[in-house]
């Protein structure tokens, strides 16, 4: 990823601009910031986290994939009196790079180091992935791109003793040559710690060859090696908070819990799963849907034309506890389940939808009182 940060100076508040420029243009940079504040200037209120996809002027359509105004709340935002911070960048098409695990060393407490722990499916790999490329975007001007690493942890261990040791010492040879490059911002994933915290404990009580412990130690030391370096940030992601050892928990400069999605958050992964049906004309006619700004907005008040979002509204209510994959699988239960015929009405898929809730609260209490 690759980007460049331009501030454009007015009086108020800062609003933060991202340009996402296509991989293949060859535009340059102040051509870019140019036609974008053409487009910008263009529009005196916009809405919070407002993005513009389709495009008027030829060389935004030949060039830029999108702008969007982000990180601001869902309120009319004044561009004219706004500090506007044009974030520019790329997306590579190869995409993140995924390595298998570890190497040799010790760790201290790292000063880019985040945990976020949590029940299963609740969205903190994906978190970690959009905050890298976040980041990678926001500090565009001290890095020209970001790198990102994810360490799969459970192929850490090799069958053969003391083979695993070499697998780490080689794997971070590849992103120590990553760090090496001062104009790269890297982010090392390890999913799922607390695997490498079974292995010691398990070690230690002489269940697992001693060659395991070695191993989660050598990480530690290699992590510490590398996260010495301004240009790392160190992820680590666990299900389980009580299994992860101290030794992990204490290097974590942010300690983070992740708990199943909101009302509000059910509502909107709903509303995204259930516009893409309607563009795809599997739910048919197409029908408008509010978001939850604007029932809240118009106070939840019922009417004809939000008599479906409200019925939305109370699927999300129902789904509470859910993990955020068991809800984005839930519209693809209900139409496999509850959906007889190759396109239905909006109306028939949200009755599909509570009949696949039912179904799905049903089937965790079977398995629950079955363990």
């Amino acid at each position: 990823m690759e980007g460049d940060l331009m501030d454009v100076s007015n009086h108020n508040q800062s609003v933060h601009v991202e340009v996402h420029v296509k991989s293949h243009s060859t535009a340059k940079r102040s051509d870019v910031r140019t036609h974008t504040l053409a487009l910008l200037s263009r529009h005196c209120t916009v809405f919070g986290n407002h993005k513009w996809t389709d495009f008027d002027e030829e060389f935004l359509k030949k060039h830029v994939t999108s702008v969007a105004i982000v990180d601001v709340e869902d309120l009319p935002v004044d561009l004219k009196s706004s500090t506007l911070l044009l974030h520019i960048f790329t997306l590579n098409d190869d995409g993140p790079s995924t390595l298998n695990l570890e190497e040799d060393e010790e760790l201290s407490a790292a000063n880019h180091w985040l945990l976020p722990a949590g029940p299963p499916g609740t969205g903190k790999t994906s978190l970690c992935k959009a905050l890298a490329q976040k980041l990678s975007i926001r500090l565009s001007n001290r890095y020209s791109y970001g790198q990102f690493v994810e360490i799969n942890s459970h192929s850490l261990f090799s069958k053969w003793f003391s083979e695993s040791g070499k697998l780490v010492t080689k794997m971070f040879q590849k992103i120590q040559q990553l760090i090496d490059d001062k104009d790269a911002l890297v982010f090392v994933l390890i999913d799922e710690v607390e695997s490498l915290t079974a292995a010691r404990n398990a070690s230690q009580a002489g269940t697992e060859p001693s060659d395991a412990i070695r191993v989660v130690n050598a990480v530690l030391t290699q992590l510490d090696q590398i996260k010495r370096h301004p240009n790392v940030v160190i992820l680590t992601t666990s299900n389980v908070t009580e299994k992860i050892d101290l030794a992990f928990v204490d290097r974590a400069d942010i300690k983070q819990y992740i708990g199943p999605p909101s009302e509000k958050g059910i509502y909107n992964i709903y509303l995204s799963c259930l516009e893409e049906l309607m563009r795809c004309q599997i739910i048919y006619p197409r029908l408008q849907l509010f978001n939850m700004f604007e029932l809240e907005t118009m106070g939840f008040a019922e009417s004809e034309v939000s008599e479906n979002s409200l019925i939305l509204r109370n699927i999300a209510k129902k789904s509470k506890g859910l993990s955020g994959r068991t809800l984005r699988k839930l519209p693809f239960l209900a139409h496999a389940l509850f959906v007889k015929t190759p396109t239905v009405t909006l109306e028939g898929f949200l009755e599909a939808m509570d009949q696949a809730i039912a179904k799905q609260k049903v089937d965790k209490e079977n398995l629950a009182n079955s363990v």
